[in-house]
């Protein structure tokens, strides 16, 4: 079998529950391995929005996640800022009336403990996983805000 990533409070394409947002406590959801790669020593983790009205927003980066076990700690793992301007999670928070907005939760799991990441990027962490990754998996959930976007002019 093939790496997976899956979460126990929402399915691959469907609603992100509203706690896990910016309209709701803005917590990281739980999420869970299986069949890691012979050799997993630890896990990366990226999550962003494509559909972000400038290009792809980066909601988390995280790495040196502890393997072992189906939780994926994330947050026992190292963190870079996300394009929040902030180093962990940040939830999905479209801009209202901009309608439903796709999550993508990419797992990275890596031949080595801890990871050398030459900087604080996104770019640096994609660089750094290149040449450890025993295996990938994409986990997507979806949200939109209620309402409609602010008039400007």
């Amino acid at each position: 079998m093939a790496l997976t990533l899956t979460s126990p409070e929402f399915a691959d394409g469907q609603p992100m529950p509203r706690q896990f947002t910016c309209d709701g406590k803005n917590a990281p959801p739980p999420l869970r391995v299986g069949d890691p790669p012979a050799g997993t020593r630890s896990f990366a983790l990226v999550m962003d929005d494509p559909d972000a009205p400038r290009g792809t927003f980066t909601h988390w980066l995280a790495y040196d996640i502890p393997a072992g076990g189906p939780e994926l700690k994330a947050t026992a793992g190292k963190a870079l800022k996300n394009d929040f301007g902030r180093a962990g999670y940040g939830g999905p928070c479209p801009p209202r009336g901009h309608g439903p907005h796709r999550y993508y939760f990419t797992v990275y799991a890596l031949d080595v403990p801890s990871l050398e990441v030459g900087g604080a990027t996104r770019d640096d962490l994609e660089a750094a996983v290149r040449g450890h990754t025993l295996g990938t998996a994409r986990l997507m959930g979806r949200y939109e805000r209620a309402g409609t976007a602010p008039r400007t002019g």
